[in-house]
């Protein structure tokens, strides 16, 4: 039985946001029954105990997101979830409520994404009270920022250093500096990393050495059952088969995710998306 370090499951492709730095999709939309998420969940729980409950769309709007933790709880799995943060007033209760949660990742860049969204300083207030809330349940909480190591691969967010300031007053210094982030108060922690272009079938291939993780130790999972080879497959481009049909094990025994797999062993990327994305180069 291939073991992976994570499996993405996505409950649902709608976002209430539309960020300048997220593709979005193309595909149907919709959102998970509690039936087919546990039919689904429990033919990947044998290959992982954690399970992410995203690819794309914004987990909180889930109408049915406390059951579908309950089925995380009943199957065993360390759950986590990433969220912008815009309806953690409103919905954070049920993540603190799940024993099943144990980590919420909240990309706060994406208030920069959507100008015009509101008050920075409100929209962070809520953010700083659940993760607040959440650490002192044991929860571990992040906060994502891009380009705080001070790369600029496509361009500054302008707003990290109000951001900063905010929350230099929640979580008052001194800092713990890590190799991937900062703890600010235990289990709150600042995560950054660079800003990327999401892979696309429009973009130019570019040759050269490529590498990654996908069937390696990820797998995702789309709301309608296909399984892609990692979480950046926003469009199913690559679509190795069907959760709901076939077992996690025949997919990853098909010939097609053994020529990615094997591939990548090379060095090469074997299909034009793979060719078409920027994080293939970050692994050499």
């Amino acid at each position: 039985m291939r073991q992976l370090k994570k499996a993405y499951l996505e409950i649902t492709n709608v976002c209430n946001l539309a960020c300048s730095f997220c593709p979005g999709t193309n595909r149907i939309k919709g959102f998970i029954s509690p039936e087919s998420f546990h039919l689904l969940a429990a033919r990947l729980r044998p290959h992982t105990q954690y399970l992410y409950l995203h690819l794309m769309g914004e987990p909180l709007l889930h109408p049915q997101l406390e059951k579908l933790l309950n089925i995380c709880m009943e199957l065993g799995f360390r759950t986590m979830i990433t969220t912008n943060g815009t309806l953690l007033p409103q919905t954070g209760s049920i993540l603190l409520d799940s024993p099943a949660v144990e980590k919420v990742s909240v990309s706060v860049h994406s208030f920069e994404g959507n100008e015009g969204g509101g008050s920075l300083e409100d929209y962070l207030a809520g953010c700083i009270a659940f993760a607040k809330t959440a650490a002192v349940l044991g929860k571990r909480c992040a906060l994502r920022l891009w380009n705080l190591d001070g790369t600029d691969t496509i361009g500054a967010n302008l707003c990290n250093g109000k951001i900063l300031a905010i929350l230099e007053r929640a979580f008052p210094k001194p800092w713990k500096e890590g190799r991937r982030g900062t703890t600010l108060s235990p289990n709150v922690f600042l995560e950054w990393g660079e800003r990327f272009q999401w892979p696309d079938l429009t973009a130019p291939e570019e040759e050269g050495h490529r590498f990654c993780y996908g069937l390696r130790d990820q797998v995702g999972v789309l709301w309608d059952g296909t399984v892609v080879p990692c979480c950046l497959d926003h469009e199913g481009d690559v679509p190795l088969g069907n959760l709901y049909q076939q077992s996690l094990e025949e997919v990853l025994d098909s010939p097609r995710a053994k020529a990615i797999y094997e591939g990548f062993s090379q060095g090469q990327a074997r299909e034009e998306l793979c060719r078409r994305c920027a994080f293939t180069r970050r692994f050499q």
